[in-house]
């Protein structure tokens, strides 16, 4: 469980922590691979959420599945992606949220991840919260703990190890 201090700071406007989905890159399953690598290497993602025509999480694409598709073809070059869509090489979403403040969750997926995906009840994609963007609140909490909250050491309990 998160100290409810350190949680009422990280979760000061959730919403400032969530990249919206009109600026999220994103690839539909129908799109060829060739394209994603175009879309990957021009945004410099990892991977990417691949969406349906109504926005709707479908998987997601990382790069090393590109690649992993790209070592599967006789010669190795990039202009054979054109002959596979994104289907061929996307993965399940294992880990996303649906709402910005279940921060525990956040946390934890984010330790795995480079970005957790943020959907609705109807899995339309609402945009991700990444690492980096909860690592600047993590650094804020950092400096700024002590402008909230007087912070005092623990008096030691007798026959509990201290480390």
């Amino acid at each position: 469980m998160i100290d409810p201090a350190v949680e009422q700071m990280l979760r000061k406007d959730p919403k400032s922590y969530v990249i919206p989905a009109e600026v999220v890159a994103n690839v539909t399953a129908t799109n060829t691979l060739e394209h994603a690598l175009m879309v990957l290497s021009k945004v410099g993602y990892t991977r990417i959420p691949v969406l349906d025509a109504d926005d709707h999480l479908q998987g997601l694409l990382p790069l090393a599945a590109i690649t992993d598709q790209l070592l599967k073809v006789p010669g190795a070059a990039v202009e054979q992606l054109s002959n596979y869509t994104v289907a061929d090489a996307m993965r399940p979403v294992e880990h996303w949220v649906d709402d910005p403040a279940r921060l525990e969750t956040i946390l934890s997926y984010l330790v795995d991840e480079p970005f957790i995906p943020l959907i609705d009840e109807q899995q339309v994609f609402q945009g991700i919260i990444t690492r980096r963007e909860i690592l600047k609140r993590v650094n804020y909490l950092a400096h700024n703990l002590d402008e909230n909250y007087e912070v005092t050491p623990r008096v030691p309990v007798i026959g509990r190890d201290i480390k």
